[in-house]
């Protein structure tokens, strides 16, 4: 029997990482890693592609390193897209029931999915293009739909509300670009915080309502589930960097020592109470703007499973505890299990790379209840290359 193999590559601000994961026989436990590839990202500016030419290299780099360590030739993967460029909108759209029994079916899912695109303001369109949509909560003739799926029951009208995830058009087709120069085809693009919430969160998390909060070396993306489903997304730009220039100013040393500092490196010279002032003094800015999306989405302080924290920042010692404080809620650092016999990974840098290998290992026509562009029956990309050069 041929395996089942799926690649991840995660393109960041500052690294790009590859995972190689092949699914196990049983198809039930957790995909095993059998390779790893990792290099400094360049050309790229708040996940931005500034310089593709220097970015592709970057990205060859890893694949190489992948290809050699899991003796695989990589020809397509599933890639992530980051950055501020991505944002969110919520729409509702409604279809008459078309079947004369009055029974639901896909087809009536079908058109208020599409009547719900058409009521998404425009301005929140302009230059974006729509990468997951997430079916929230469905309504037949005014009554909510209990379990998710209206399909089989009856009445004249199916009402659906839905989140849109959106992505700017021109970073998305620069990302695909970069990666297809290298010599990959992208089989499907993931929003990140989706990709790593398949690794970091568990599936009773996901149901009770719970924030998974990626703090990155220049923006902070978070995503929100309950009932198993995400429900909202945001991405905010600050993140492990502007605490290492607080530093580096509040201490006055160079930017290399005071991300050294930042990581628990510290040295007698320096004032431990000014050191930490400074710290909590960010990341307090950090989480007043989760609990101010939490408070704009109606969920602050009422998320029994709390904040689960990922990302390089989330290595800094006290960062649990300010969150807890500051949220109200429960709060942990993510931690993941990882297959095969690699034990060197950090969770918090290869957690997106590797939630892209189960995207690709999952049989699910809809993994998480989102439309993946090749999950779906418009196979991926014939809208994405359209725009490519």
């Amino acid at each position: 029997m041929s395996k089942k193999i799926a690649v991840g590559i995660d393109v960041g601000t500052y690294h790009v990482k590859v995972v190689v994961a092949e699914a196990a026989v049983n198809g039930r436990d957790t995909p095993k890693i059998i390779g790893t590839g990792f290099s400094e990202s360049k050309g790229i500016r708040h996940g931005y592609i500034i310089h593709r030419g220097e970015t592709t290299k970057s990205i060859l780099q890893a694949l190489r390193q992948a290809e050699k360590s899991s003796g695989i030739k990589i020809q397509e993967a599933y890639t992530s897209v980051g950055g501020i460029g991505l944002s969110s909108a919520t729409s509702v759209g409604s279809t008459a029931i078309s079947r004369a029994d009055s029974e639901v079916t896909g087809l009536d899912i079908e058109k208020a999915m599409e009547a719900s695109r058409l009521e998404i303001p425009q301005g929140l369109l302009l230059n974006r293009k729509i990468v997951h949509s997430v079916p929230l909560q469905y309504k037949i003739d005014g009554r909510t739909v209990v379990g998710h799926n209206p399909i089989g029951q009856k009445g004249s009208k199916l009402e659906v509300k839905v989140l849109y995830i959106l992505c700017l058009e021109q970073h998305l087709n620069e990302l695909v670009s970069a990666i297809e120069d290298a010599g990959v085809e992208v089989t499907d693009v993931v929003v990140s915080p989706l990709a790593a919430s398949l690794v970091t969160l568990n599936k009773a998390q996901k149901i009770a309502g719970v924030v998974l909060a990626n703090i990155g070396a220049e923006t902070v993306s978070i995503v929100v589930f309950e009932n198993n489903i995400p429900i909202s997304l945001e991405v905010f730009p600050l993140g492990g960097t502007d605490i290492t220039h607080d530093i580096a100013l509040g201490l006055r040393i160079d930017l290399e020592e005071a991300e050294s500092v930042k990581r628990g490196n510290h040295r007698s010279d320096y004032s431990r109470k000014k050191l930490d002032e400074i710290i909590v003094a960010r990341l307090t800015d950090i989480f007043e703007l989760i609990e101010n999306h939490l408070k704009r989405i109606g969920r602050n302080g009422l998320l029994p499973a709390g904040i689960c924290i990922t990302g390089g920042t989330s290595r800094i010692a006290t960062i649990q505890d300010l969150a807890k404080a500051s949220l109200n809620l429960p709060s942990r650092i993510a931690s993941m299990h990882f297959g095969g016999n690699i034990k060197d990974l950090n969770d918090s840098v290869w957690s997106v790379a590797y939630g892209l290998t189960i995207v690709g290992l999952t049989d699910e026509e809809k993994p998480l209840g989102i439309d993946f562009m090749s999950k779906t029956k418009k196979k991926a990309w014939a809208w994405i290359k359209q725009f490519l050069p």
